[in-house]
């Protein structure tokens, strides 16, 4: 099975290289094809009972700093392979700002990595990749 539209969840975990590198392999098997990478990021937030916690304009700053240079250093990468790629930052529950992005996209078949850079919250709100596994309609690949 070849596709033509290929989209990897990239958050610049180990698991997330991992998943470049099956991605950029796919890519290379089909001609004319084009690999889309989306790193989706969230601005911390903190709740104290039940009211949100205001936060320092300098922490969202470092977050968003983060994921620029999270999205340039994977440009870098697919540059050097010659691959035809499109690598986008956008901001929003990564889960959904997945699945969003594959059903405006079209794309046939998601490329994640199996963990990310989630931590506790993984174990306690449900990983990215089980997320995208659950709601996909089109074929999610999931690298170790």
């Amino acid at each position: 099975m070849l596709f033509s539209k290929i989209l990897l969840a990239y958050d610049g975990s180990k698991a997330s290289n991992q998943a470049l590198e099956r991605a950029i392999e796919l890519a290379k098997v089909t001609p004319d094809s084009t690999l889309h990478v989306v790193h989706a990021f969230e601005f911390p937030r903190f709740f104290i009972g039940e009211a949100l916690a205001p936060l320092p304009a300098s922490v969202n700053k470092d977050y968003y700093d983060l994921a620029v240079q999270t999205t340039e250093e994977v440009k870098g990468r697919l540059k050097a392979e010659g691959l035809n790629a499109e690598v986008e930052l956008l901001q929003g529950s990564p889960a959904e700002v997945i699945l969003k992005y594959a059903k405006q996209q079209d794309v046939d078949v998601i490329v994640i990595g199996s963990r990310g850079l989630g931590g506790i919250r993984e174990f306690v709100l449900g990983s990215v990749s089980h997320n995208v596994v659950q709601s996909a309609r089109i074929p999610v690949l999931v690298v170790k």
